[in-house]
């Protein structure tokens, strides 16, 4: 969920922004600008390349890497209540005032002393994530965003990060630093594994296809102008099952990974002059753009998944 965290964010704030009438690039900036608060929980994983080190082999690199990262990871910069905090150290921080830059260090300071009761390692991650949310707030005066929409754009992203979380992995201390357990177990879509997998990969692809349809409805276009029928390329990731271990969330890599080479080769197509137009675009009637093959690349990963999951129930 990695990439769905901002992508959710941006499509609720963008489509708000849009129904609002907002203008196109205003709309499209606070929907950027809730997409980078988003993904900004995610600073806590700056431990993990700490687990490579001394290690060899692609399979232990994995292992160690994640086994680094998730002694912090889902922790401290995952709460609702650090979140809410952040929000509004955001907002503060984005008023630029004297006063209010000096309520927003004392509200950064304040998280970061919270951390630092968990150990220096939560102390650290803590100020990382501070320093990247006011970094984000910064970004948005300088977009033109007025601080109470800076603050909104962090209130969506910052507390809509815990929820993607819920399917994969451990859950996150929603509540933290409060020693209160609001989800203690991961949510299943499916009691089978790869099942679950397929259901929280469709949840990813859900949340880039909203916004996907959020930004063509802001910028005025319509789907069907991108997306090409190298999409039906897709349908072909269905044979993985008869060539890769069922999937699960303990070895998600190489069915991830597949499905998503398949949707880069399927966006762009196959032969390589298609390659060569990305990089230099010609003028034919419809020139490859790096907007239709994501479209492309999308509606193929959505096929890859649907093939893939019928092959596999009706095996």
């Amino acid at each position: 969920m990695f990439v769905g965290h901002g992508l959710v964010a941006f499509a609720i704030v963008a489509g708000l922004a849009a129904l609002a009438g907002w203008d196109r690039e205003r709309a499209l900036a606070v929907g950027l600008l809730a997409g980078a608060f988003g993904l900004s929980p995610d600073v806590d994983i700056l431990y993990a390349p700490v687990g490579l080190v001394g290690v060899d082999g692609l399979l232990e690199a994995e292992a160690a890497f994640w086994a680094a990262g998730n002694v912090v990871h889902r922790a401290v910069t995952h709460s609702l209540v650090v979140g809410a905090l952040g929000a509004v150290g955001a907002a503060l921080w984005a008023a630029r005032t004297k006063a209010t830059r000096a309520l927003a260090v004392t509200v950064g300071t304040g998280l970061v002393a919270v951390g630092a009761t968990d150990g220096a390692l939560s102390a650290v991650v803590m100020a990382a994530f501070v320093v990247v949310v006011f970094g984000v707030a910064s970004a948005g005066t300088r977009w033109g965003i007025d601080a109470p929409h800076v603050g909104a754009a962090a209130v969506v992203g910052l507390l809509a990060h815990p929820f993607g979380d819920l399917f994969t992995g451990a859950p996150p201390e929603l509540l933290y630093p409060f020693d209160v357990t609001l989800v203690a177990e991961r949510l299943l879509l499916h009691p089978d594994p790869t099942m679950h997998l397929l259901g929280a990969f469709g949840l990813e692809i859900a949340t880039m296809w909203a916004a996907a349809l959020v930004y063509l409805h802001v910028t005025d276009r319509r789907l069907t102008d991108h997306v090409r029928p190298h999409a039906t390329l897709g349908v072909g990731f269905a044979g993985a099952v008869l060539l890769l271990p069922p999937p699960s969330l303990e070895a998600p890599y190489r069915f991830v990974f597949g499905a998503l080479g398949v949707g880069m080769v399927s966006g762009v197509g196959v032969h390589p002059r298609n390659w060569w137009r990305l990089l230099t675009p010609d003028a034919d009637r419809r020139p490859l753009t790096p907007l239709g093959v994501a479209l492309t690349g999308l509606a193929a990963l959505s096929a890859a998944l649907l093939a893939y999951g019928t092959l596999y129930t009706w095996l």
